[in-house]
């Protein structure tokens, strides 16, 4: 089966999350027959199984970014939370495990082992606000959504489902940088007033927006 490897590697997919008419792709014969070749990749470990139908070649699996592979596993969704927050320079630990929004109302996990873990959560969003916020990003040739710095740390706050007194106290335990904040032109925040379904979220917004203007404002 060194064939099936070899072949990845040569069509440039050694670093992608594959699915499994790409692979079949690559091989001769009837579908029956490609089928099989890929069951028996699987079982002599030259590829890693995601889920159902998507695989990575097992001998180049741990570079395939994490952010792609949370997106092949759950289509649909964004990579957000903290993982968001650290990609983008605001928080200084570095998250183990890669967090993201989906729509629908379960919440699903996935632990691929040596790959890593993940985790997806649903929200309570406004109807068509889901990617407000949320960028498309490359890892090798192969894209993942992102949730912008502050579109991240909303989300936070609303799966905690924290209240307005709480807010600036979770900046503070993250050690996330005022001034990165501040920093956020207004029409983010304006956009970002419009995604949240609770009126909570609304709160939590001008407590976060006026609150640190007035931390960081010099004093008398």
């Amino acid at each position: 089966m060194q064939a099936l490897t070899d072949k990845i590697i040569q069509a440039g997919w050694g670093e992608r999350v594959l699915s499994h008419a790409q692979v079949a792709r690559l091989l001769d014969g009837t579908p029956q027959r490609r089928y099989n070749l890929v069951n028996r990749a699987l079982r002599h470990g030259e590829l890693v199984q995601l889920r159902r139908g998507l695989y990575v070649l097992a001998r180049q699996a741990q570079l395939v970014h994490p952010f792609v592979l949370a997106q092949a596993l759950q289509s649909g969704s964004y990579v957000s939370f903290e993982s968001a927050l650290s990609f983008h320079g605001w928080i200084p630990e570095a998250v183990p495990v890669t967090l993201s929004v989906l729509p629908g109302r379960r919440q699903l996990a996935s632990d691929l082992q040596a790959l890593g873990l993940f985790r997806f959560y649903p929200l309570a969003l406004l109807p068509g606000q889901f990617l407000q916020g949320v960028d498309r990003h490359t890892f090798a040739g192969q894209s993942a959504l992102v949730a912008q710095p502050l579109r991240a740390l909303l989300d936070m706050i609303c799966l905690r489902k924290l209240e307005a007194d709480r807010v600036l106290e979770l900046t503070q335990s993250m050690r996330i940088d005022a001034d990165l904040l501040l920093q956020t032109p207004a029409p983010v925040w304006q956009a970002l007033l419009q995604v949240y379904a609770h009126q909570r979220m609304a709160r939590n917004i001008a407590v976060l927006e006026t609150g640190l203007s007035e931390l960081t404002r010099p004093a008398r």
